[in-house]
């Protein structure tokens, strides 16, 4: 079997993608995964100072038998959208369709308030919206709910304007389809979900392989710290993919989309994975995803 090239991995990243389902961080297996990954242990040792200076994580005890508590603050900041991914896969199960309206979203706030204008505007980014005009931004998707909430957060709320049309026209644009492909960065999205298709192969390979190598020799099944590092590569890739994705309909989108495609092999994988994992270690990794409806993936070649 071919070699499987690792995926680079900030430390930071990879301490974040330990962090266990009570906040904590076992440094010793922090350590033995940063390894695998090509990492030092100086380097680990310095971003476990760097973030416990910044205030991300507590410290306890000294070198691998040491543990790391991440505080609330942090923990809400790595809590993965579940909705998001649940969304993404009914929408690749058909269960999403386009309803051919689309969601417009307005604000006026004024120069004073420039850090709640800039954090809406943002927040309106992360949702998916593309800008038409300054202060103007359109969704494919509903999103009246969540803008509302954060434009009541900032506290801005009476500034904010939402409307729906089945009517948008940019320039001499008014298909769908090509607004779509003028409004969103498509090629950068499937880049990336290309690139993660690319990542989820060879270890689903790995994952699944049976009988002997190309030598004859027997293929040994990967131990704990494989599963736990091929878990964390896995994860983050799927984050770098799924979190600037604004989920577009299919129906707007070039077929067959890259983005089905990775997703599916990503839930093979994490089967594949949990097939492998007794004791339930790796399993942290994507626990909040195992009760998603994931698409039927025995076609995917």
């Amino acid at each position: 079997m071919p070699e499987i090239e690792p995926v680079v991995i900030p430390t930071r990243t990879l301490v974040h993608a330990l962090v266990d389902h009570d906040g904590t961080v076992d440094t010793g297996e922090l350590y033995t995964v940063a390894g695998t990954l090509g990492m030092t242990d100086q380097q680990v040792r310095l971003c476990v100072k760097r973030l416990v200076a910044e205030g991300a994580f507590t410290h306890e005890g000294r070198g691998r038998k040491a543990l790391l508590s991440a505080t609330d603050a942090t923990r809400r900041a790595l809590e993965p959208n579940v909705e998001f991914v649940r969304y993404a896969y009914r929408r690749d199960h058909g269960l999403e369709p386009w309803d051919g309206a689309w969601h417009l979203v307005a604000f006026a706030i004024p120069e004073s308030a420039r850090p709640a204008r800039d954090a809406l505007r943002d927040a309106i980014l992360r949702l998916g919206g593309a800008a038409l005009h300054g202060g103007l931004y359109v969704s494919a998707n509903d999103w009246s709910g969540p803008v509302d909430a954060e434009a009541a957060r900032l506290g801005v709320r009476d500034a904010v304007t939402m409307l729906t049309s089945r009517d948008l026209r940019t320039g001499a644009i008014e298909d769908p389809v090509a607004l779509t492909a003028r409004l969103w960065p498509l090629d950068e999205i499937a880049a990336r979900y290309e690139r993660l298709s690319a990542i989820v192969r060879p270890r689903l390979d790995r994952l699944t392989s049976a009988g002997a190598d190309d030598r004859g020799g027997p293929i040994e099944p990967p131990d704990a710290v494989e599963l736990l590092t091929i878990g964390v590569e896995l994860a983050v890739e799927f984050g770098r993919a799924m979190e600037p994705d604004p989920l577009l309909p299919s129906e707007l989108l070039p077929t067959p989309w890259p983005g089905t495609r990775a997703r599916a092999l990503a839930a093979r994988c994490w089967s594949a994975i949990a097939a492998h994992d007794t004791t339930g270690t790796t399993r942290r990794l994507y626990r909040r995803y195992e009760d998603l409806a994931i698409p039927d993936t025995a076609a995917i070649p």
